[in-house]
């Protein structure tokens, strides 16, 4: 937790006062310095008045002002950053199971390293968030929508299947219209709960050949920013992977640029990741987000217990030291 500001700064006028009366401290006990050097006979002094007990006269008053700058920050009323948990939440999991998955550049292939990598995400994801889980090639399912119980997730996560194409666009309207569906199921007087795309995806959408054709993925992450679903999109593989279709080796490569521009337009956030270490830290960071916010929350009740704390401690010292209050 760090400290995010102040609701009421005026406050710290005060501090003012307390620099006022730390003067004003300093001053009395000089002038009833001089004047008992004026008035007084040393020797006799010397004789009859207790010993001082030097500097430790002054730490009441010194603790006081401690005390009063401490309360003064209460009064301003600061203010700090908080992780808090998020419980109200929808979450859709996009996972590419076109032919290039089967590509081995990551071992012991893109598709078993995203099964493990995303079942680890499943596990992780705090509870209370609603996941739900879409696949897609030549055209997109939506294998488990949102839901809380996470043994449907990872069952459908196991029985990813390859098939042919990769229709990117087709996989997130698809999604958006899963998430507008279940917004309308569970939404309350706050409106549906907010949601998030994670989609994976190793190659260059195929069906439509437009990325921003009407059905293209540009297209479709203009939708999804205009309907406040933000896309995380990770890249995953390298640039050396190659597959055997029909008896023939053909290179498929990944397309880290329309990865980053879908998540630039839907105003998410883009990862790239080229083996299952990478893409399980990738996971790692998204569920932490996902799982918890930032929240702005005040902060002035320790400053006030520190405040008080101090302020009696003063007094203590002072009746036990010289038997008045500072």
């Amino acid at each position: 937790m760090s400290l995010g500001g102040f609701t009421t700064p005026v406050w710290f006028l005060l501090l003012a006062v307390v620099a006022a009366l730390a003067a004003g401290y300093v001053w009395m006990q000089r002038r009833r310095r001089r004047h008992t050097l004026r008035f007084a006979n040393l020797a006799m002094l010397e004789r009859v008045a207790p010993r001082s007990p030097g500097w430790r006269r002054h730490v009441p008053a010194a603790l006081l002002l401690v005390a009063l700058i401490a309360l003064t920050f209460g009064l301003t009323g600061p203010t700090a950053d908080q992780r808090v948990p998020r419980n109200r939440a929808t979450v859709m999991l996009v996972i590419d199971v076109s032919l290039s998955m089967e590509a081995t550049d990551v071992t012991p292939s893109r598709l078993v390293a995203a099964k493990e990598a995303a079942t680890r995400f499943v596990d992780n994801l705090r509870p209370g968030i609603n996941l739900g889980l879409v696949s897609f090639a030549g055209s997109a399912t939506v294998l488990v929508s949102p839901t809380t119980d996470r043994a449907q997730v990872r069952e459908g996560i196991a029985n990813l299947k390859l098939a042919e194409a990769t229709a990117t666009g087709e996989a997130i309207f698809a999604t958006l219209q899963a998430i507008e569906t279940f917004g309308q199921l569970v939404s309350s007087d706050a409106g549906p709960p907010p949601a998030r795309i994670v989609l994976l995806t190793d190659g260059k959408q195929t069906i439509p050949r437009e990325l921003d054709g009407p059905r293209g993925a540009y297209t479709a992450a203009t939708t999804s920013k205009e309907s406040r679903v933000p896309i995380s999109t990770i890249s995953f593989g390298t640039q050396l992977g190659s597959v055997v279709i029909e008896e023939q080796r053909q290179p498929v490569p990944v397309d880290d640029e329309s990865m980053q521009r879908i998540s630039e337009i839907s105003g998410g956030a883009y990862y790239k990741a080229a083996n299952l270490q990478e893409l399980t830290e990738v996971y790692d960071e998204l569920a932490e987000q996902i799982g918890y916010q930032i929240r702005r929350s005040d902060a002035s009740k320790p400053w006030f217990v520190l405040g008080t704390s101090i302020a009696i401690l003063s007094l203590m010292l002072g009746f036990g030291l010289g038997q008045r209050v500072p």
